[in-house]
């Protein structure tokens, strides 16, 4: 560390994850993130929930990220935080307490679009991993949002495709919930379809114009099969798990690789990040490994840490905003649809 180096501290409260980060530069001194087991039971978010959650959880996560990256709060350079898309609640939490924070300090504000985030945090500087090259694809795959987004600068980005009613997050984890596994069920299809036959059962892939995505046709597909199944024998779901799972996988998995094609053909980039915590899906990683070695892209996949919602990836675009001084003031207040 040195007298030049920039320490952004971040904070990211757009859903149900409380998390802080400090940034030396582009490198991650810490990344704390703070769940809430709660919404379990609910099987899905709870938005008031969520919100009062955060409240209890900010100025922990702080302190800790804080302590764990040794620095104290007068070393900050600047204060970034998440101003959506998001639930607003949630939004609001972070959004206050990183004004309050900013202001107290005298240092500047950065606000940070949530989705930019995702793609941006290939740039979180960090051994042995390569960063992507403008122009490149970004496919940011989450539980609120599917995209395909143009990247030809680190804020200049176009989205070119996107889903026109569910993100891909929700169709893993609503075919979850109809074979009746627990919330968050996305990971639990991931980890039964390694077991499974991905070719035992067919589901129909949508057609939909251009790049864009639709998937509520296919989560009404997944309902209508197994509630037939299940009138013919009622063990169906117990005895074929595996198979249905890896099925409703591999069904989503082509559906996005589909349009990934069709993607790197039109504009001749070929060039593919992703991004998002559905970017944590074992099938869509190999179907993107074997796209490079098939097809000749390059693909760029971030560490773990960096795919679900985390505070690491508002600090890169903090730091990156930090170098072009485009900051914000206290007058600036949360968005729940955030353009990107």
């Amino acid at each position: 560390m040195n007298s030049q180096d920039i320490f952004i501290l971040a904070i990211e409260s757009s859903c149900d994850d409380t998390s802080a980060a400090v940034m030396c530069n582009d490198k991650v001194l810490s990344n704390v993130v703070a769940n809430q087991a709660i919404h379990e039971a609910y099987g899905g978010v709870v938005p008031e929930l969520a919100s009062r959650a955060h409240q209890q959880n900010i100025v922990p996560v702080v302190h800790q990220a804080l302590a764990k990256a040794n620095i104290d709060k007068n070393q900050l350079s600047a204060i970034a935080f998440t101003r959506g898309p998001g639930l607003m609640g949630s939004l609001l939490v972070g959004t206050s307490f990183a004004k309050s924070l900013s202001l107290g300090l005298n240092i500047p504000l950065i606000e940070v679009n949530h989705m930019q985030a995702h793609i941006l945090a290939h740039f979180i500087n960090e051994e042995n991993t390569a960063k992507p090259e403008f122009p490149f694809l970004a496919v940011t795959i989450s539980g609120g949002h599917t995209q395909i987004v143009k990247v030809d600068d680190h804020f200049n980005m176009e989205i070119i495709g996107e889903t026109l009613d569910d993100a891909v997050g929700e169709a893993f984890d609503k075919s979850a919930k109809i074979l009746g596994l627990p919330y968050p069920g996305g990971p639990l299809i991931d980890r039964n379809a390694a077991l499974g036959n991905p070719k035992a059962f067919e589901f129909p892939i949508p057609k939909v114009r251009g790049l864009n995505f639709s998937f509520s046709g296919f989560k009404t597909s997944v309902l209508y099969f197994v509630e037939k199944a299940l009138k013919e024998d009622p063990d169906f779901i117990e005895k074929h798990m595996n198979d249905i799972c890896a099925s409703v996988q591999d069904t989503i998995v082509r559906i996005l690789m589909q349009k990934i094609k069709k993607a790197v053909k039109e504009t001749g980039i070929r060039t593919v990040a992703i991004g998002g915590g559905v970017s944590a899906n074992s099938g869509i990683r190999k179907a993107l490994e074997d796209a490079e070695k098939d097809w000749g892209w390059k693909t760029f996949i971030p560490k773990f840490e960096y795919t679900t919602d985390n505070a690491a990836m508002i600090g890169i675009v903090g730091y990156l905003k930090y170098l072009e001084k485009d900051f914000t003031d206290e007058t600036i207040s949360a968005k729940a649809r955030f353009a990107l």
